[in-house]
């Protein structure tokens, strides 16, 4: 989304701390900074955006989350424009970076709401064939230990589409992470977010997905001095012995049908970048 953002993902994922970025391909610095993803060892993916307004001339309207969230369960979501959504930031995606993106996944997690994953199902398998993007599935993994605000938003987060991203998956073959761990409030600064680590890592199981929001000091949004409290505790010497000490490994997607059985250890993926890097 910034500078700062963009520097710490990229900081992070070359100490090895992450396995996957997601872009804002209509962001401000996505142009600039994307191209320095082809030589780190990550997936990189598109974060669809329907509501994150960059104040730029040519980007496409949006809507705040509740007013998105409403329309689509009253099935009132405009075909037509979540389909140039797509198309633009595919496009955009695609001129900078030269290929289709690894994954797919969405700001505030608008790529699994009814209206919305129908559209992205299909563009995606227009495009792309058989060589399809994997998808976020954010049904919650284990939340033992995790208090129960943050275990709340988590089951929240996976009720509004989770179902239907396991269903295609399962009808149709698509590619997804097993859970998803990393949900909080963004508060509490790096003490509260090393705890909430803890029981993430305690908690992960192979094929999990670990959602992060991190960002070198003085980043300019809303997030911004948690998104540094996350860079400082995922850029720490302990991180690694915490990680062993519960047998997980950043491991890029390998994630085979979701008949099987996941085969790679926890992703970590950070979430909300414009960079080529999320």
């Amino acid at each position: 989304m910034n500078l700062n953002i963009d520097a710490g993902m990229l900081e992070l994922a070359a100490l090895g701390r992450l396995s996957a970025i997601s872009c804002l391909s209509l962001g401000p610095t996505f142009t600039t900074h994307a191209r320095r993803l082809r030589d780190l060892d990550v997936d990189v993916g598109l974060h669809l955006n329907l509501t994150e307004s960059f104040g730029l001339q040519d980007q496409p309207a949006v809507m705040p989350l509740p007013t998105l969230i409403t329309r689509a369960y009253i099935s009132q979501l405009d075909s037509g424009w979540i389909d140039e959504q797509l198309a633009r930031q595919l496009d955009a995606f695609e001129g900078v970076l030269g290929r289709a993106p690894d994954y797919v996944d969405g700001h505030q997690h608008v790529h699994q709401l009814p209206g919305v994953l129908p559209r992205l199902l299909r563009v995606l398998e227009l495009r792309y064939g058989s060589d399809r993007p994997w998808l976020r599935h954010t049904a919650p993994g284990t939340q033992s230990g995790v208090p129960l605000r943050e275990s709340a938003k988590a089951r929240l987060i996976g009720t509004l589409g989770a179902g239907s991203v396991e269903r295609a998956a399962r009808s149709d073959g698509w590619r997804t992470n097993r859970r998803m761990l990393g949900v909080y409030d963004f508060h509490g600064g790096p003490r509260r977010y090393a705890q909430l680590l803890h029981h993430w890592l305690n908690n992960a199981r192979d094929g999990d997905l670990l959602m992060c929001h991190p960002a070198l000091p003085g980043a300019a949004d809303k997030l911004g001095a948690q998104r540094a409290a996350e860079f400082a505790v995922l850029a720490s010497a302990e991180l690694g012995q915490w990680m062993s000490r519960n047998g997980v490994q950043v491991a890029r997607a390998n994630w085979p049908m979701r008949s099987a059985t996941p085969e790679t250890a926890c992703s970590v993926t950070p979430d909300s970048r414009d960079a080529g890097n999320r």
